[in-house]
Order: C-alpha cells, then structure tokens, then sequence
C-alpha cells in the first residue's frame, strides 16, 4: 500500500470514531469504483483489520475486473455486488446494517450530452438504493450529494445548508444539481414515509491521495502539470470559488455521518480554510508546488458550452453543523496537493 495512503487511513483509524458501533456489521457503498466509493471501501478494510471489526463490505460495481485493480485480492471482509443502478435491480446477498450512496454521474461532458441518463441514474439508482435499505432495516443511510445543489447564491455570507440559491433549469447541465436536489427530496421523504434513518452528505470539492488515474478534474491536471513542468492551461477565466475538502477529511466525515448524523438532515463537508477561485488555485499550484517554473494560461475554446463546465459561481460553504458532530478538517490546500502527487507518483 502507498505510504501517503496508510498515513491516511491509519489517521482516520485513530480518529475519535466509535468504531465499536460498527462492529459485526455490514455495509453496501454504491460507485465502489469512484473515489469517494473506493476510498471508502478501502478505508474500512483496513479499519477492520486495525480493530478487528468484523465487518463484511458489499461493493456495489459494474466491473469486477476494474474493481480488481483497485481493491487487489484476498480480503475476505469484500465482495462484490455487480450492478449497473441505471439499468438494473440491486440485490444484497446478506444484511446490510450501512448504506452509502456515492455512485453518480460525474463526468461534465457526459451531463450535457446525456442529460436525460444522467437524471434518471441520479433518481432511480437512489431509489432502488432507499427500497433497498427499508426492506434490510438498514441501521443508517448516508447519500453523497454535492455543493452544486446551491445552484447561485442568494447570500453573500458562508452558504448554510438552509441557503439554497437559484438554478437555471433551462441549461442542460443543470440535469446534474438538480436532479441531487431531487435525490435529496427523495431521501427525506423516505425518512418521514418510513422511517429510514438517512442523511445527505453535501461535499465541496474533494481531492488527494486515492485519487485514480482516470481522474481529469481540475485538480488532477493542475498536478500534472506541475509534476510534468507544463503550465497549467485553463479553459474558464477561473473566476468561480471553489470549496475543497480533502480525501481523507471527507471519508471521515462521512463515517462520521453514519453515526452521529440527524436523519432527514443535510450536511455540508468542506474546509472553511481551503477556499478560493479555480484561477488562484492554479496559481498557487504554480506558484507553491511547481516553485514557479510554470504559468497559469487562460486557452478558451470556441466550444467550451459543449465542454459541460459548471456555471461561474461565488459561495462560501459553511460546516459549522459537520463541525458540530466533533468533526474537523486537518488538511489544508498546499499539502493536499503534495500528498495528492506523492500518490500519484508512487
């Protein structure tokens, strides 16, 4: 395993998490093979090795053989449950005390040129997932849904999880915010019809160590382009802030949710401290990590709507309600790039 990774997880092991509430149980993690999905299975295979848990984890995948090169062989705590949530019934071979819903359309090209997919593998996977936990009389539910349900603020002070803003449902990629905010919907009307203890876990940005090498967000190409010595080429004006929280801080968080997390309620992940625009944030990679040997370029193609960027916004996210369940971030901008290239690197 990757020193950067261990530290990471053996951090999260020795965290003020009651693993005991954990023991004997069970969990199911949908998009097993995204980061969020797989750094969370991966963090509680090694947690239940640490502390001798017992746990047993259902990765919900559709390839088993890109499952493999991820989580390797031979933990019999894993096994996989291939589905594919857009098109398929999702089955759990045992119980299934934890549910975490992280699989998701993530891809901006793919929101605009699949909106109508992208909306109903949003919806109809969380429900399946949602029938699933009813029927296993799941102990928690935690729904992995993204800064982006804010839309454009109406608030110049830090966005609270009550401050939902405007969304423009005349553009095709708002298939993405708001069919999340539907999802949201969704889960709390089956915490109300129910019963179902389940809870939305509102993520900023998330990066660093654990990312996969398929990852081309901002963030991964800021990085290789200072590993490689290239200048960091944007194709926006960069002008939107940006909300970050790192990998491991937000698997905490998550975890942490599962437990002390108010059903029917909406949480927001993200370090307060790791706030900036996408243009700044190249310039501190540029800057900080490549020690100036490259420049941030502003390249706008002619064809940038059918890029599927995100509209400009300006938000500050608010975790004060995450901190309030003893939660807190512990990495900052800077290191989470170092540790996010050292993974990459090794």
């Amino acid at each position: 395993m990757n020193n950067v990774l261990r530290e990471d997880f053996q951090r999260i092991a020795e965290s003020n998490l009651p693993f005991e509430e954990f023991r004997g149980c069970s969990f199911l993690i949908t998009g097993a093979t995204g980061l969020i999905g797989s750094l969370l299975v991966r963090t509680l295979l090694y947690c239940n090795r640490v502390h001798s848990l017992n746990l047993k984890v259902y990765a919900v995948v559709r390839s088993v053989e890109k499952a493999g090169k991820i989580f390797g062989e031979g933990d019999s705590a894993l096994e996989y449950v291939v589905c594919d949530l857009a098109k398929d019934d999702i089955v759990c071979p045992g119980k299934c005390d934890y549910v975490i819903h992280a699989a998701a359309v993530t891809t901006s090209r793919l929101m605009v040129s699949d909106p109508v997919g992208t909306i109903r593998t949003s919806i109809d996977g969380t429900e399946k997932l949602l029938k699933l936990a009813v029927n296993k009389s799941a102990k928690a539910f935690v729904y992995i849904s993204s800064m982006e349900i804010y839309g454009q603020p109406m608030t110049e002070d830090r966005t609270t999880e009550k401050d939902l803003g405007y969304i423009d449902i005349s553009s095709v990629r708002s298939c993405y915010p708001e069919s999340k905010r539907m999802c949201e919907c969704l889960c709390n009307a089956y915490a109300a019809q129910y019963g179902l203890n389940v809870k939305s876990a509102r993520l900023a940005q998330t990066f660093g160590a654990g990312i996969l090498p398929t990852e081309n967000r901002v963030f991964a190409q800021f990085a290789r382009s200072a590993v490689n010595g290239e200048n960091i080429v944007l194709h926006t004006t960069g002008e939107s802030d940006g909300n970050y929280v790192y990998t491991a801080d937000a698997i905490l968080a998550i975890l942490t949710l599962l437990i002390k997390g108010e059903s029917g309620e909406a949480y927001n992940i993200a370090n307060e401290d790791s706030h900036t625009t996408i243009r700044s944030m190249a310039e501190l990679v540029a800057a900080e990590i490549a020690e100036n040997r490259i420049k941030v370029v502003i390249d706008i193609p002619e064809d940038s709507a059918s890029l599927g960027y995100a509209p400009p916004v300006k938000m500050q996210l608010d975790a004060a309600k995450m901190r309030a369940l003893g939660w807190k971030p512990t990495v900052g901008l800077v290191e989470a790039y170092r540790r996010m290239i050292l993974w990459m690197q090794n």
